[in-house]
């Protein structure tokens, strides 16, 4: 969910994000249909063995066209859902789902090993237009130097993000532009319901929260505590990300600190699931099949989490020990389910945007 972070860190760890550079739609090349084409946001990355092991097996080989922010590769892929731009989408999340699936962005395909997923993760099951492939948790993150330095308990709930003592603390990204924006929006209509996240936004307008375009900006420019947040003088040092942040900060941090820099206040966390599916006008529809039965082997989850920091969602797939160290899943995150994101989100985001823009 937000790989290219620490990108730079990354570029020596044997991570491949590819781009389709030079192929013309459709994953249709010189190779013809023995290219599969992958369509996702900026976040995707995988260990290069492993993505060599699936073009060895199955005869294919795996190209990736990046879309930029989750939001915008779906508006992107819906818009070119007759022509499009290759055969499987990745990263369309719970908090979008059904936007792309009520503009019937899939056709039907139930991967191999689909049996495996555990069953909190499964949606759409009469139709198997989309699969899940992760989770993780939009959590508030807090620098812990600055609330040592300042004798400041960090904030650890919704409620506590209004306290006067948290002024001017908070930088979110923005709802209408950013999927950890959009995370913490719904997360708050999960927490106070219908008529009271406009209340508790007009709370946190009033106590300086800051709104900026993406997660990008929002992490590794104006929070404090992490290390791109370091050198740019980041000022704020309470930030919407994940709960998976804080073992990135210490897994690519050289020397690694024995404990993470950052902390995530549990009681701020929604829940947040990634699918794939086989687009609908995909040209090589056995790749796509391919590619998705892959998606959610256990080679693939197993190389997942160290790769995008997300967790996997097939039984038995294995758990980084840094995460359940630094970056343990909530144990009470707020969700919703799809068809209530389904019938308010958009006019949600509109009344947060009056409310937390203007």
């Amino acid at each position: 969910m937000h790989t290219k972070t620490f990108a730079a860190a990354a570029v020596g760890l044997g991570l491949v994000t590819l781009s389709a550079c030079g192929s013309s739609p459709n994953g249709k090349d010189s190779a013809g249909s023995r290219t599969v084409t992958l369509v996702s946001h900026d976040s995707w990355a995988a260990s290069k063995s492993v993505i060599a092991d699936f073009e060895k097996s199955s005869g294919y080989k795996v190209k990736v066209l990046e879309d930029g922010d989750a939001g915008q590769a779906v508006n992107k892929a819906i818009l070119t859902k007759d022509n499009p731009q290759g055969d499987v989408f990745f990263g369309v999340d719970n908090t979008l789902l059904s936007r792309a699936l009520d503009n019937g962005l899939f056709q039907s395909y139930e991967p191999k090993g689909a049996d495996l997923i555990l069953p909190q993760y499964r949606v759409d099951e009469a139709k198997h237009r989309v699969t899940p492939i992760d989770t993780g948790d939009v959590c508030v993150n807090y620098d812990k130097k600055y609330f040592a330095d300042h004798k400041l308990t960090p904030p650890a709930s919704f409620d506590d993000l209004v306290a006067p003592e948290y002024k001017n603390l908070l930088v979110t990204e923005n709802a209408a532009t950013s999927s950890p924006g959009l995370g913490f929006l719904l997360g708050t209509a999960a927490k106070y319901g219908d008529k009271g996240w406009q209340d508790y936004w007009k709370k946190l307008k009033a106590n300086g929260v800051k709104v900026v375009d993406g997660w990008e900006q929002a992490y590794n420019q104006e929070f404090s505590g992490s290390a791109g947040g370091k050198k740019a003088k980041g000022d704020r040092p309470l930030v919407v990300s994940y709960a998976s942040s804080p073992p990135a900060e210490v897994i690519y941090a050289d020397p690694r600190p024995k404990t993470a820099p950052t902390g995530v206040a549990q009681g701020t966390c929604f829940r947040q699931v990634e699918y794939a599916g086989l687009l609908a006008n995909a040209r090589n529809t056995e790749g796509g099949k391919a590619l998705l039965d892959f998606l959610i082997s256990k080679k693939f989850q197993d190389d997942m989490p160290l790769n995008m920091f997300v967790y996997p969602v097939r039984e038995g797939a294995q758990v980084p020990p840094e995460f359940v160290t630094y970056g343990p899943q909530a144990k009470n995150p707020e969700t919703l389910a799809p068809e209530k994101i389904s019938a308010n989100r958009d006019q949600w985001v509109k009344s947060w945007t009056s409310l937390a823009l203007r």
